[in-house]
């Protein structure tokens, strides 16, 4: 195959019949399936020392599904699809950013003299006002 034909079937893979598929239709109800499609190629050619000549190439194509458009008479409707791997990337990645936070609160709160000797400090403050009120 060479580059012509490889960037053709790029162009027949990324069409827009890919994004939409084919609509279901169900009593009164048409359903339209969408997809996210992204892709990418390359190619080249050249003659090595000895003047043979020779093109290569290559192209990936990524589809993965987004929701569908529900038609019900004169209503349309948007269903997204869940993507349960994305929601928990999502959730780890909060849960691990709330962690650093919160570790940097009580660090922060940590510096300077420890609890117990703001209380002790406190404590004879307290103790040395009722002595002069006294």
């Amino acid at each position: 195959m060479n580059v012509d034909e490889m960037m053709q079937g790029v162009r027949d893979a990324l069409t827009v019949r890919r994004v939409f598929g084919e609509p279901i239709e169900r009593g009164d109800r048409t359903v339209v399936p969408v997809a996210k499609v992204y892709g990418s190629a390359g190619g080249g050619g050249g003659k090595n020392a000895r003047g043979d000549d020779g093109e290569g190439g290559g192209f990936a194509v990524h589809a993965r599904p987004v929701g569908v458009y529900v038609v019900t008479g004169s209503q349309v409707r948007w269903i997204p699809a869940v993507d349960p791997v994305r929601i928990m990337a999502v959730a780890g990645l909060t849960s691990v950013g709330m962690l650093v936070a919160i570790g940097r609160i009580v660090r922060s709160a940590n510096v300077g003299p420890s609890r117990s000797a703001r209380a002790a400090a406190l404590l004879r403050a307290a103790a040395k006002a009722r002595a002069a009120r006294r």
